[in-house]
């Protein structure tokens, strides 16, 4: 059976450079698949630009599977689209309806300036996480898995936080563009193992520290954060981070 096609409706973002001030184009795409994911509808409205001689919409992807966290965009407002749990590339036209109109910007976040259309430089994130999100452990052969017993609670909370991809939804979602949730989530990966307890508190302040230099703003605990979190990573996360930026300020 034929997959059902649909006419949608593009408001796209279009800048062509860093310095270029940018604005929104329409565009009309005709016989979109339901079947089809958002990027792959992007591919079919590029096919069509370029069939025309027009410049394709830049965007970021790589594996479109949910892992990578390259793909994120707002649609009509919201990071991701409007599918909880969901990141942009694993988003289908099924979801909207014929003639939708659909709003497609980048990010918008000092912290992560737009690099052309839909793109954005995430290079502070993985600075952020360069200033202390590592452990200073003996290298060699693996120890035996069970060698370090650890609580199944924390390790489950571990893995929980450590399923953050660093998309930027987060950052894109706050009213302040802060990126606590995935500092918070970076910071509780390590500190809650006893691999990364004898940094933890000196983790915090040099990946805090590092926030303040990317120009983020600060959190005002919205929530926003969570809601538009793709991977449902728990604001808890950001309270373990303040708790021990507190305790760093208590120790000295």
């Amino acid at each position: 059976m034929m997959s059902k096609k649909i006419t949608l409706n593009f408001k796209i973002w279009r800048q062509s450079s860093p310095e270029d001030k940018g604005k929104f184009k329409e565009y009309q795409l005709e016989d979109v698949s339901v079947s089809m994911s958002f990027l792959e509808t992007l591919d079919l409205l590029n096919e069509k630009l370029v069939a025309q001689n027009e410049e394709p919409v830049a965007f970021d992807h790589d594996c479109r599977e949910g892992i990578c966290g390259m793909c994120g965009a707002m649609v009509n407002g919201e990071a991701h689209g409007p599918l909880k749990d969901t990141t942009l590339c694993q988003l289908h036209m099924r979801h909207f309806k014929d003639q939708d109109t659909l709003v497609v910007e980048p990010w918008r976040s000092a912290g992560m300036p737009v690099v052309k259309d839909l793109v954005v430089d995430r290079s502070a994130l993985d600075r952020i996480v360069s200033s202390g999100g590592y452990i200073s452990a003996k290298t060699g052969s693996a120890p035996d898995a069970n060698a370090t017993l650890i609580d199944k609670e924390k390790a489950d909370l571990a893995m929980d936080a450590a399923s953050c991809i660093g998309c930027g939804a987060c950052v894109a979602a706050c009213p302040n563009a802060s990126p606590m949730l995935f500092v918070g989530a970076k910071i509780s990966q390590l500190s809650l193992l006893p691999q990364g307890q004898p940094e933890s508190l000196q983790r915090v302040e040099d990946m805090l520290d590092q926030v303040d230099e990317e120009n983020f703003g600060h959190c005002s605990n919205t929530y926003e954060c969570e809601a538009a979190c793709p991977k449902s990573i728990s604001v808890s996360n950001i309270a373990r981070a303040n708790r021990q930026s507190i305790l760093k300020s208590l120790k000295g």
